[in-house]
């Protein structure tokens, strides 16, 4: 209970701090192999020629942590994974930016890392769709595409010599419109296979970003023929797209009912509480909070209120012993 900041009744306070009791036995009988603290040995096979990676060190032969965390291995790699960090990139991390520069024949990212990422013009698909050289017309037409302010969601490829970049060759990446940016600790946002979540039931879509920024928006669907309307784009390419000249069918098409705007404000206040909670983030427990609050017929602002999170930490321990209690 030291990190979390919710102003709790003392009964609150007492039901709170029993639920996460409970979730630290769990999970400690679960990690207790693997969890280390300062100092703490690790033990390792010698004999198979050991790697000692990042937290750990070489005391009297043994191989001992320097930080405190989980121990992850890799081949002979051994190294220990801090609790909480910064994010670090790692090649083919699903990340969320926000553009912040349009520069020459690349665009500048916030992705909450130490340093800006890059996404290079030539390292995303046109509109047109077509796999073809950037000539100085594309360069020309860069905010049409991407402009200050916007938000992208893109892979990383990799450092180079200039910094970080990205990627966005393939139709789930891409501009991010109709929704909710979230921002909450890296470290509750575990890599995963999928990153990419529809909610059908609610006609929402959700994009946990490795980087700790978390997008949730109206459901689109995905394109896969973008070469459909190759002409007119190529035509309508060439001129720079006046923003006040959307016509009223482009507007309806571009409207958010008012049952998708509060299912989207359901999920992020989802991702609220479990960002407060300090809870790792998975696609499970925030379909059972959105289902939770609906069960209880709360309003979109009381899901934010210190009895639901107290409400949320009791749920998911009873998860999670139940869940042990069939294995």
């Amino acid at each position: 209970m030291r990190g979390i900041q919710l102003p709790l009744s003392q009964t609150q306070k007492l039901r709170l701090q029993k639920a996460l009791e409970q979730l630290e036995s769990l999970s400690s009988k679960v990690n207790s192999d693997a969890s280390v603290t300062i100092a703490d040995s690790i033990p390792v096979n010698h004999e198979d020629g050991v790697l000692k990676g990042h937290g750990t060190a070489d005391l009297n032969g043994e191989v001992v942590a320097t930080l405190c965390g989980v121990v992850e291995r890799v081949n002979k790699l051994v190294y220990v994974r801090a609790l909480r960090s910064r994010y670090k990139p790692e090649v083919g991390d699903i990340v969320i930016g926000r553009v912040i520069e349009v520069a020459q024949k690349r665009w500048r990212l916030d992705i909450n890392y130490s340093q800006h990422a890059f996404l290079m013009l030539s390292s995303m698909n046109m509109p047109d769709g077509v796999q073809r050289r950037r000539t100085a017309v594309d360069e020309l037409n860069m905010r049409s595409i991407f402009e200050e302010k916007d938000v992208v969601c893109a892979e990383v490829r990799g450092f180079q010599h200039d910094g970080l970049h990205l990627q966005a060759r393939s139709q789930k990446y891409g501009k991010l419109n109709t929704g909710q940016l979230l921002t909450v600790p890296p470290y509750l946002v575990k890599r995963q296979k999928q990153h990419f979540h529809h909610l059908e039931q609610y006609g929402v879509d959700l994009i946990l970003g490795c980087n700790g920024f978390i997008w949730v928006g109206e459901h689109i669907e995905a394109r896969d023929d973008m070469i459909e309307d190759q002409v007119n784009q190529f035509d309508s390419q060439v001129l720079l797209p006046n923003k006040n000249s959307a016509s009223l069918e482009e507007q309806e098409k571009n409207y958010t009912t008012l049952e998708t705007r509060k299912y989207i404000c359901r999920a992020a206040n989802a991702v609220r509480v479990l960002s407060t909670l300090g809870f790792i983030i998975t696609l499970e427990i925030i379909k059972g909070i959105i289902d939770l609050s609906l069960s209880l017929n709360l309003d979109i602002h009381d899901m934010l209120g210190s009895e639901f999170c107290v409400l949320v930490a009791e749920r998911e321990a009873e998860r999670r012993s139940s869940n042990k209690k069939k294995r």
